[in-house]
C-alpha cells in the first residue's frame, strides 16, 4: 500500500545554491552533491548525496538512479516515477548543493591553450595558475586561457559539447555580434566536458584588431621590444591596443643626438616562425594607422636605426680608437683620396 504523506515539512540539512547561481541548463554528473526532499516523508529527507562516477545515487526504498545527464528538474521527476509505487502522489525535490569541478578544453586562437578545471560550475574559481575568477561563459574561458591572440576569429568560434551515445554537439558563437550589438546569448554558458575551438582568422582587419584590443577577453599586455637609438631600449609589456608611436614613447622617446627619426623597422614574426620586416615612415603626430602608425601585436620588435650622423661619428671612432688620432687623420684623408 501506498504511503501517505504526514504533510510535515522536511527538515533542510544542507543549504542548495540558489536558482540564480545555478543555471538551469546544468547537467547532474559524477561528483555532484544534491539534495533530496521528498514532501511530507521526514525520514526521505534533507538528505546529501553525492553521485557516483556512473552518475548515480542510491536512495532508500528504491535502490540505485542513474541522475546522469539530467536537469535538476529532470531528476526529480525521475524520483517521482520511481517512488510512485511507494508513495501516493509523491512530491520530490532534487536541488544542487555543491556543483562537481567542471573541466573545459580551450584551444586555437587563445594565448595559454589547455584544459581548464573550475572549482565549482556555478561562481566558481580557477584552480591551479589561472586568475581567481568564474568560469561559466565562453568569454570567461577565454579569458583564462589568456585571451585571444591578434588573429582568433571571433566570428566562428566553435563549442563541441559530448552528448549521450557518444554523439557531439556543434555549437556556433560569434562574439563579434556580441561586441558590435550587444548580444549576450553568443556568450554561451558552458558544461562540463565542453570544448572551446577559436579559429585562425583568413583576412585581418586592422579596424577591427584595435577594436578586439580593447575587448575584455583579450590580453590586458602584450610584449614589444623596442631595440636601437631610444633613450631606454628593451623589452616592454604594454597594452594590448598599442600603438607604434605609443611604443616608441614608452622606451623613452628617440635619442634625439643618434636616432634616425624619419624611419623605423618593424619586424614582426608570424605563427608559423617566419618574420616579416617593414619599413615605417614616422609620424608621431599621427593617430593609429597601418600606414605610419600601426596597432602592434604581441612579439613585434621596433628598431630605431641611426642617423647619418651618428653612423659617421662611430665609424670615425671604431678607426680612431686604437691608433694615434693625429695619424688616423691623416690615414683617413689618403683613404678618401686626400692630399
Amino acid at each position: 500500500m501506498p504511503y501517505e504523506p504526514s504533510g510535515r515539512v522536511p527538515s533542510r540539512a544542507a543549504a542548495a545554491i540558489p536558482a540564480e547561481a545555478a543555471s538551469t541548463e546544468y547537467t547532474l554528473g559524477a561528483g555532484d552533491q544534491v539534495r533530496v526532499d521528498v514532501f511530507g516523508v521526514a525520514d526521505l529527507s534533507g538528505t546529501t548525496y553525492t553521485l557516483l562516477s556512473d552518475g548515480s545515487l542510491t536512495l532508500p526504498w528504491v535502490g540505485k538512479v542513474v541522475l546522469q545527464g539530467l536537469t535538476t528538474e529532470k531528476a526529480s521527476e525521475t524520483l517521482v516515477q520511481r517512488y510512485r509505487r511507494y508513495i501516493h502522489r509523491p512530491s520530490i525535490t532534487v536541488s544542487l548543493v555543491s556543483p562537481r569541478p567542471v573541466r573545459i578544453g580551450v584551444v586555437g586562437e587563445v594565448n595559454r591553450p589547455g584544459a581548464y578545471t573550475t572549482g565549482q560550475s556555478a561562481g566558481g574559481t580557477i584552480e591551479g595558475d589561472g586568475a581567481a575568477a568564474p568560469i561559466r561563459t565562453v568569454t570567461q574561458a577565454i579569458q583564462a586561457a589568456g585571451g585571444i591572440t591578434q588573429l582568433a576569429d571571433i566570428r566562428n568560434i566553435e563549442i563541441r559539447r559530448p552528448q549521450l551515445g557518444n554523439r557531439q554537439e556543434v555549437i556556433r558563437v560569434d562574439l563579434w555580434a556580441f561586441l558590435q550589438a550587444g548580444e549576450l546569448d553568443q556568450d554561451i554558458p558552458l558544461r562540463d566536458g565542453d570544448t572551446l575551438i577559436v579559429p585562425t582568422v583568413s583576412a585581418l582587419d586592422p579596424r577591427e584588431a584595435v577594436q578586439l584590443a580593447a575587448a575584455n577577453f583579450s590580453p590586458e599586455t602584450v610584449r614589444i621590444n623596442v631595440v636601437g637609438e631610444v633613450k631606454s631600449p628593451g623589452t616592454l609589456a604594454l597594452q594590448s591596443n598599442t600603438s607604434l608611436n605609443q611604443a616608441i614613447l614608452a622606451a623613452g622617446g628617440f635619442d634625439l643626438t643618434r636616432a634616425r627619426t624619419s624611419e623605423v623597422q618593424l619586424i614582426r614574426i608570424n605563427p608559423d616562425g617566419s618574420a616579416v620586416r617593414r619599413e615605417i615612415q614616422v609620424d608621431l603626430s599621427a593617430e593609429v594607422n597601418e600606414a605610419t602608425n600601426p596597432a602592434l601585436r604581441n612579439n613585434d620588435i621596433v628598431v630605431v636605426g641611426r642617423s647619418g650622423l651618428a653612423r659617421t661619428g662611430d665609424f670615425l671612432n671604431t678607426l680612431l680608437g686604437p691608433i694615434n688620432p693625429f695619424v688616423g687623420v691623416f690615414s683617413i684623408l689618403r683613404i678618401f683620396g686626400g692630399n
